[in-house]
């Protein structure tokens, strides 16, 4: 039976139902395990086992048992990657909780209350309540007096923030679009019942057990997918702008290495015509495209998502909040998005939850769908934004005692008990290779 990734999509709601796991006829559309659930003593026990909990909450205080779903909302999704994953490749047995916490696993990083675990973002009071600003650039605190219209010192925060406090959180949105600056207002009334947005659906392809996939993200969300699909035995190709590289190479080289070591490295300049002609010529020898930039870079490369579908390559876009509409000219990172989304946690200032969350949810979400697409055979437009993500993830919290046990932190919910761990990460097999490592062999493949 042929599938495409909009039926996948389509009966989130039969998990809910019967069940993760539970046998299906073949006549019956296939559902991703994801469950409506609401937090539960299973609840706590993931989310204190991953690693997530002890990065939420304040420095120092207790971590926090809220919100504990987005812990078991990764292990389905875990079930369901390894479950699309071996439709056309090998299974991919991947603890999803644990993703929750592995760059700060690798860094040491550790919870931060008001501030991000990374450290580059931070809850400011606005006009009407609070929102996030996220500098993790040179060029994002350079542009805080035009943020707000002020000529400040860019270190002055007594003065940025009374600043905040004249504007918005609308307002506020609407100058950091202006800027490229990337600010987060919960704006999640609504809990959407999709992590996933099918866009459009497009020609037909051949599957294959050995498929290409052309990797044009960058950081944290889009590496994790593509990482987590290579290990399935996808060939992935990471295209990096030429003086432009993954902004995460700066980073801790083992978490870079640990996303990106599977993939092959082609460093292209997106100024040259040869080299957006080369793109053109590995998007159409591609059976999916991965790509997480604002639909105006698209633009100018010549490039729509959805004529690339109609001649037979799917499109898997992961944003901060979508392709389409007034947000699709947002610029937004893990943390902020999260907020955006409604993962906060509520106080004076609020508290963000565990480490730039969205990213690691949104990756492995994003993975789910891209094998899904790879089962397929239609290609199809699906877009996976950060935001959407995280709302979506919301959907119920465990509030429970928290207390410390000798050296132990110990979360309890009617009769049961869990203990707190520390953040773990995967292995890490090799080395990612350098940018442009392998641009002599793809460019005579390709070119």
């Amino acid at each position: 039976m042929s599938v495409s990734p909009s039926d996948v999509w389509a009966n989130l709601q039969y998990g809910a139902q019967n069940g993760v796991g539970a046998n299906r006829s073949a006549s019956q559309r296939p559902a991703l395990a994801f469950e409506a659930m609401e937090g539960t003593a299973a609840d706590l026990a993931d989310w204190a086992s991953s690693g997530a909990m002890a990065l939420t909450g304040a420095a120092d205080g207790p971590p926090s048992p809220a919100p504990a779903r987005l812990a078991s909302a990764c292990r389905a999704a875990a079930a369901d990657l390894a479950a699309e994953t071996v439709k056309w490749g090998e299974r991919v047995d991947v603890d999803g909780p644990a993703l929750l916490g592995e760059r700060a696993a690798i860094t040491g990083m550790t919870r931060n209350g008001s501030t991000s675990v990374g450290g580059a973002a931070r809850f400011v009071a606005m006009a009407d309540g609070w929102a996030a600003i996220n500098l993790p650039r040179p060029e994002d605190v350079a542009s805080l007096p035009a943020l707000i219209s002020r000529d400040v010192a860019t270190d002055d925060w007594p003065a940025i923030e009374s600043g905040l406090r004249q504007m918005t959180g609308q307002a506020l949105i609407e100058q950091a679009t202006l800027l490229g600056m990337a600010v987060g207002v919960d704006q999640a009334a609504a809990k959407p019942v999709s992590p996933v947005r099918d866009l459009s659906s497009g020609g037909a392809r051949l599957t294959s057990d050995a498929p290409l996939i052309v990797d044009l993200t960058s950081l944290w969300a889009g590496p994790l997918a593509t990482g987590l699909l290579a290990c399935a035995g996808a060939r992935v190709i990471k295209v990096e702008g030429r003086g432009r590289a993954d902004g995460a190479r700066r980073g801790a080289r083992a978490f870079f290495d640990l996303l990106n070591h599977a993939k092959q490295c082609l460093e292209l300049d997106f100024k040259d015509p040869g080299d957006v002609g080369l793109l053109h010529r590995l998007i159409a020898a591609a059976d999916l495209v991965v790509e997480g930039s604002r639909p105006r870079v698209m633009d100018q490369l010549g490039i729509d998502p959805a004529v690339v579908a109609r001649n037979g390559t799917a499109w898997l876009s992961i944003t901060a909040h979508g392709r389409n509409g007034p947000a699709a000219d947002r610029v937004g990172f893990g943390d902020d998005a999260a907020v955006t989304g409604g993962l906060i946690l509520a106080g004076h200032p609020p508290m963000f939850v565990a480490d730039a969350v969205a990213d690691p949810l949104t990756g492995l979400i994003a993975a789910v769908a891209g094998a899904a697409q790879l089962a397929s055979d239609r290609a199809s437009v699906v877009e996976v934004p950060l935001a959407h993500v995280a709302a979506w993830a919301d959907r119920g919290r465990v509030q429970t005692a928290v207390h410390r046990d000798r050296e132990q932190w110990l979360v309890e919910i009617d009769d049961d008990r869990a203990v707190v761990e520390h953040p773990r990460h995967r292995p890490i097999p090799a080395p990612a290779a350098p940018s442009g490592a392998h641009d002599e062999l793809l460019r005579a493949e390709f070119g």
